[in-house]
């Protein structure tokens, strides 16, 4: 059976369907003369009856072909499909019934002929579809399926868990075997769903895991939170077994993807993040038809934002990097997929002048999105010279050609890591939130500055090290028990410095709702379980220490700044800090003199003059000596 309707091709089907047909519209009209003449028909109806039989088969198919009947596909079939049978049978027995009522206007047929063919041939169209399908899923799917397929469990026996399992059915290589549901209806406990029996509720998933031998557990709950989700995978923390989950419902809904899209659970699903919602008319009223800049084009978070800011149809989009082959990547992604959006890739370094002025006198941008910057706390600690030039003295220059060329909006990206710093990358980003916010002062540049902690999966995200770590057979290393950071995921943040550009008047610094902080430790555990491992047995997590810079914990606002909320739920509006322009301008010229004379101590100092609150690590001995002595004692004098 497998081998014969694996061979038959979808025409030939679709014509053994219309031969179908006309033996059971044919056999209708007949059934309907020997009802009404109960099984004997007089002499004088067998000319009607032979003619009838004859319309019948000349208009009832034609009807049928010129309806699209036949490019229904039937394996799928619906109550919508019911319908339309219901209706194509309607038009053609009333076709043939007016072209019959006219070719025998003297000898009228009986009225209940009529009536009585339309029920027959409506039952029997619709009862061929349904048994061809009862047997389609209880006959050929099941020779079809791999029966050596992983073990499996649905979570959620609702409408997704009803899909879902249908969609495995209907694939013929498909690497599942749903053993069962679990659910925590009480009221659907023990009862079948598509002959598959909800085994018991989540609280029992463990045992049920145990005793039936399951590999995977799919989780079709599209409501499901993150502490959802986490609490499933914990209560299973013992056991080997890895978990799936499907696409968002809302890609669900939007044809994006299909419910067999199973994938892993990731770790932003554990987090919960909610979907954002923006104020899209006003995004729209700032970027579409407009030439955007983007700095640091190719970086994690920058190329995001390329992707979330071509969805608005800009004029132009001048992607502007110093890597060459992340540059390039996206700039490909970018036109494949926008062909009309003028792409325009920049090479170039935003400590580059005379670059700089090029850019912006060629391209004249009315917008700009500074995400350009070195984050990486302990690379920046051994190179503080290039945090300096990038982080401060590269953003100066590019707002103050912002600012020269009369730029609508600019949006500069900070970090948590800004508040109260006690790294130089923190007090690098600080600085340059400094000097923007005394710019936009005496600017008609609208100049905002958006403030957010950790984001999942950017460059030197702690996810794809112990990823990498846990890959390897580990450990995992985490640097303190009690180290806790607050995460978000790209595409959130890139939507909600979109959203934050066109917020502001000048001068604000926003902060993005980062949610509950997560402590580091938990989120190597959860990955090590979402891996398939037991964390502390088949995968050790080992304490190394904090880092050069690093504190136990992130804050989100200095002394003295307010918090405010805005029109947008997760954007909130700091009460701005009066800011000395022409005094910060000095004292980063004067940061400048040390670092062309690469005096690191100058340089420590210099930056603790321009951010007061600024406190770097020191040695272990308390003494004023700048972290970067105790690291690399060869590079200072």
């Amino acid at each position: 059976m497998k081998k014969l309707f694996t061979a038959v091709s979808s025409g030939q089907r679709r014509l053994l369907v219309f031969v179908l047909d006309l033996l059971l519209i044919a056999g209708a009209f007949g059934l309907s003369f020997l009802l009404r003449f109960d099984f004997r028909i007089p002499a004088e109806f067998v000319p009607l009856f032979k003619q009838g039989v004859l319309v019948a088969l000349l208009v009832k198919p034609l009807v049928f072909v010129v309806s699209g009947m036949y490019r229904s596909l039937w394996k799928y079939a619906s109550l919508q499909d019911g319908i339309e049978i219901v209706k194509v049978v309607t038009a053609s027995s009333f076709a043939a019934g007016f072209i019959l009522i006219y070719l025998r206007h003297v000898a009228p047929y009986p009225r209940s002929i009529f009536i009585l063919d339309w029920v027959l041939l409506l039952g029997l169209i619709i009862a061929s579809r349904l048994v061809w399908r009862v047997y389609r899923e209880t006959v050929i799917l099941p020779q079809l399926q791999n029966a050596s397929g992983l073990k499996t469990l649905i979570v959620g026996a609702g409408e997704t868990g009803s899909l879902l399992l249908k969609e495995i059915r209907r694939q013929s290589d498909s690497v599942f075997s749903v053993v069962g549901f679990v659910d925590d209806d009480p009221r659907l406990s023990g009862m079948k769903l598509h002959g598959v029996p909800v085994l018991g509720s989540t609280d029992q998933l463990a045992d049920l895991i145990d005793l039936h031998g399951i590999e995977d557990v799919i989780i079709a709950i599209p409501s499901a939170t993150g502490t959802t989700i986490r609490d499933i995978i914990k209560s299973c923390e013992h056991l080997k077994v890895r978990f799936k989950t499907l696409p968002a419902i809302q890609d669900i809904i939007e044809g994006k993807v299909s419910v067999s899209q199973i994938r892993d659970v990731e770790i932003d699903d554990l987090l919960g993040r909610a979907p954002v919602v923006l104020d899209e008319a006003a995004i729209q009223s700032y970027l579409t038809g407009k030439r955007v800049l983007i700095t640091g084009a190719a970086g994690s978070i920058g190329s995001e934002i390329c992707r979330q800011v071509v969805c608005f149809a800009p004029q132009k989009l001048i992607l502007l990097d110093s890597a060459e082959t992340p540059l390039y990547q996206i700039e490909k992604e970018l036109a494949e997929q926008y062909p009309t959006v003028r792409i325009v890739p920049i090479l170039a370094d935003i400590r580059q002048e005379q670059r700089l002025d090029f850019v912006f006198e060629t391209f004249m941008p009315e917008v700009v999105f500074h995400a350009a910057a070195y984050k990486h706390v302990p690379m920046v600690e051994y190179n503080p010279v290039e945090a300096v030039t990038n982080n401060i003295i590269g953003t100066r220059l590019l707002a103050e050609r912002a600012h020269l060329h009369r730029v609508a909006n600019f949006v500069m990206i900070s970090t948590d890591k800004a508040v109260n710093p006690t790294n130089i990358m923190g007090a690098s980003k600080r600085a340059a939130e400094l000097f923007v916010q005394g710019l936009a002062r005496l600017s008609s540049t609208n100049f905002t500055t958006v403030r957010f902690g950790n984001v999942l999966g950017s460059n030197g995200s702690v996810i794809p090290l112990f990823q990498e770590q846990i890959k390897n057979g580990g450990p995992v290393t985490v640097t303190h028990p009690e180290v806790i950071r607050y995460f978000m995921t790209i595409p959130e943040a890139s939507q909600l410095v979109l959203q934050a550009g066109c917020i502001g008047n000048g001068g604000e610094i926003f902060v993005l709702d980062m949610g509950e902080p997560v402590r580091i430790v938990e989120l190597a555990e959860e990955l090590i379980r979402l891996s398939g491992f037991v964390p502390y047995e088949e995968i050790d997590i080992v304490f190394t220490g904090l880092r050069p810079g690093e504190k136990l914990f992130e804050e989100l606002l200095i002394a003295g700044e307010g918090i405010k909320p805005t029109r947008h739920a997760k954007i909130r509006v700091l009460d701005g800090v009066a800011v000395d322009l022409e005094a910060t301008k000095a004292r980063i010229d004067q940061l400048s003199e040390k670092v062309t004379q690469s005096d690191f101590v100058g340089l420590m100092e210099g930056l603790k003059n321009l951010v007061p609150e600024f406190q770097p690590a020191y040695d272990d001995t308390h003494q004023s000596i700048p972290v970067l002595r105790r690291l690399r004692p060869d590079l200072v004098v």
